[in-house]
């Protein structure tokens, strides 16, 4: 209970309020954490205003259990309360990689509740100028926004700064590809859902949502172990509809036509494929549409396959391999696209020369494939450095250990010429 307070001369101030010897003012009163706070001002209708702040704050949570934590101390008991035992051991280092690397020299000293969103969106705009892409940016997005909702709901903050905040990717520089993890647990979960085939045969041809949505079994020469690329599948409101709908056209570009190597994997798929197709056409609940009766693959009533339907069915095969996972651990979403770009990018790690991959892709130039996938020849010219590296060394080693064995023979020589009084 807050006692009546009184001033040096015995007048009755309020509730909690006393006059100090010095002469200034203090206002007491106990939040809703049950500590006893205390303010303090020279003037009494000051106090009074702080005072009165103070508590309407306190009634409505816009106070905190502790001004002072600074994001480095508050990270320090998010990853090891907050996340014992909910990340993985690699996770976790790279958490800490991530906060004292990235964070920690720019936010660490500031005070939880004095950061603000435009501290946090500096942060990821120093992060782009200093050439780290977005995957860098979106983790350090997700990991602050993690830290400050877990220190709302421990009182430490009343507001998460981080919320709002999205890191957009650029197309031209960060085109998604699913790392060969990424790949394997996708496919794992995919492995017996209805688009399962169409996505191995995307992933292993690169081929175009278009023109693999367009494929007729006419296409496939299991024989030659090729896939002509003869059509592309539209959906879209061309001159003449009333609506969008499906049209089948020539493909993109005239180098867009060509035949693309079918392997082990990609031919599986395709028979299984063939297999469920027939089972989908042999039902009565099919309803192909006219002029489409013949296409591989299509939706479980045997019509065309459009973007929207393919982007729902990877979001709910992402969604089931993210619901245990953590926030930093997320499978990030991708499109339809992102199968052709993963299939590019395991070429060029194999070795595949790039003229090949140019033909795979239907690409008109080779300069358009070197552009658009430079970032893997660029890890790719790493790596290969590395080797090289790797090789003069002991090269270099090898001759350093030839001259070595020179020099003592060469000493030894010289102490028998002493040692016996010859000249040389």
């Amino acid at each position: 209970m807050i006692k009546i307070g009184k001033d040096l001369k015995g007048k009755e101030l309020g509730s909690g309020i006393r006059q100090r010897r010095n002469g200034s003012y203090s206002g007491r009163y106990v939040d809703r954490f049950g500590v006893r706070r205390e303010i303090y001002d020279k003037s009494l209708s000051e106090l009074k205003r702080k005072l009165n702040a103070a508590i309407y704050d306190d009634s409505v949570g816009n106070n905190t259990v502790e001004n002072n934590i600074t994001l480095s101390k508050w990270f320090d008991s998010w990853i090891e309360i907050h996340k014992y035992k909910v990340i993985r051991n690699n996770t976790r280092t790279l958490y800490k990689q991530l906060f004292h690397k990235h964070i920690e020299p720019t936010l660490g000293k500031k005070k939880l509740k004095d950061i603000t969103q435009l501290n946090i969106k500096s942060l990821i705009n120093d992060l782009d100028k200093k050439g780290l892409k977005y995957e860098t940016q979106n983790k350090v997005r997700i990991m602050l926004l993690d830290m400050f909702n877990k220190a709302m709901i421990d009182n430490y903050v009343v507001k998460n700064p981080c919320k709002g905040i999205k890191v957009v990717r650029d197309e031209e520089k960060d085109i998604r590809v699913l790392t060969v993890e990424e790949q394997a647990e996708f496919f794992d979960c995919c492995k017996g859902t209805f688009y399962d085939n169409l996505y191995v045969v995307a992933v292993t041809t690169g081929l175009r949502q278009g023109e693999l949505c367009a494929l007729t079994w006419d296409d496939i020469d299991l024989e030659k172990k090729e896939i002509s690329v003869t059509k592309t599948l539209l959906y879209q409101k061309l001159e003449g509809d009333s609506g969008k709908t499906f049209h089948i056209n020539p493909p993109k570009t005239k180098s867009s036509k060509r035949t693309v190597p079918i392997n082990r994997q990609c031919e599986i798929a395709l028979k299984k494929q063939f297999i469920q197709r027939n089972n989908i056409m042999s039902k009565s609940s099919a309803k192909p549409l006219k002029g489409f009766e013949n296409l591989l693959f299509t939706t479980k009533y045997g019509t065309p396959i459009c973007d929207q339907i393919m982007i729902d069915s990877i979001k709910r095969i992402i969604d089931e391999i993210n619901i245990c996972r953590d926030e930093l651990e997320k499978f990030e979403y991708f499109t339809p696209h992102t199968f052709r770009h993963t299939f590019a990018t395991r070429c060029f790690e194999s070795q595949v020369p790039p003229k090949t991959v140019q033909h795979y892709l239907g690409h008109a130039t080779l300069q358009m494939t070197m552009d658009l996938y430079t970032h893997v020849l660029s890890n790719m010219e790493q790596e290969s450095m590395a080797k090289l590296e790797n090789t003069l060394d002991g090269v270099f080693d090898a001759g350093d250990s030839f001259a070595e064995e020179q020099f003592n023979r060469k000493i030894k020589s010289q102490q028998k010429v002493v040692q016996f009084g010859s000249v040389v």
